[in-house]
């Protein structure tokens, strides 16, 4: 305090130089005789233990389904549609299944024959006289005709037929004293039906065999078509 009122004073006092002079050796000495003090490290910044990791093996895995876009699901549908209308378009080019085979009557054999007798008759001179015309093929067809006429009239007597007529739906066959029908057809009542046949004729002129199966009508729409009548003028009388 008092060197600090001497220094504002702006005095000088000589005793200051060696007052310095002696703290100064004081702290000297003092600095030489204190023990040895380990120097003050700044402690080291925390380490971080580093590991090394290595990422495991990828496990193979199937990939996810595969997401399509709108786009890609119509062209999928286009091509459907275009597959479908490949399988139509082949079904339409196949030809058509044959349609299925129905079996005919089979022909039933005739135990008696009756043409023989019925020419005899008074009542078919006109008849007799018309087959005397006529040779070979035509005349063995037209005695056929009446047996089948006759075997109707006994396997089926409300029938009645008046007429036959062997081409009907089919060309007959003769050959020789055979003749054989399978598409005839013969008239009652104003109707038509199917009739099948096979005769056999001797060189006599006279039938020695006959079998035969009766069908169904015949539509009328299909008449006209094969030739056949209602009625010629002469049927009902």
């Amino acid at each position: 305090m008092e060197h600090a009122g001497l220094l504002q004073r702006g005095k000088f006092d000589p005793a200051l130089p060696v007052s310095l002079f002696l703290h100064l050796s004081i702290g000297v000495l003092l600095l030489a005789f204190l023990p040895d003090v380990e120097p003050v490290h700044a402690p080291p910044e925390d380490s971080v233990d580093v590991e090394v990791v290595i990422p495991p093996a990828t496990i193979a895995t199937s990939p996810p389904p595969a997401v399509r876009s709108l786009p890609d699901r119509r062209q999928d549908n286009a091509n459907a549609a275009a597959d479908a209308a490949a399988q139509t378009a082949s079904r339409e080019t196949l030809p058509p299944l044959p349609k299925p085979v129905i079996p005919e009557p089979q022909l039933t054999q005739a135990n008696e024959l009756f043409s023989a007798k019925t020419l005899a008759s008074p009542r078919s001179r006109k008849a007799r006289e018309m087959l005397a015309t006529l040779s070979g093929g035509e005349r063995n067809l037209q005695l056929c005709n009446l047996e089948a006429l006759e075997q109707i009239d006994r396997s089926r007597p409300g029938l009645k037929a008046d007429l036959v007529a062997p081409y009907a739906m089919k060309p007959e066959k003769v050959s020789g004293g055979s003749v054989e029908v399978e598409g005839g057809a013969f008239r009652s009542k104003r109707n038509w039906f199917n009739i099948r046949f096979h005769c056999e004729v001797d060189p006599a002129g006279k039938v020695v065999a006959f079998a035969f199966a009766i069908g169904d009508a015949l539509p009328k729409d299909i008449w006209q078509e094969h030739n056949l009548v209602a009625d010629d003028g002469k049927a009902d009388q």
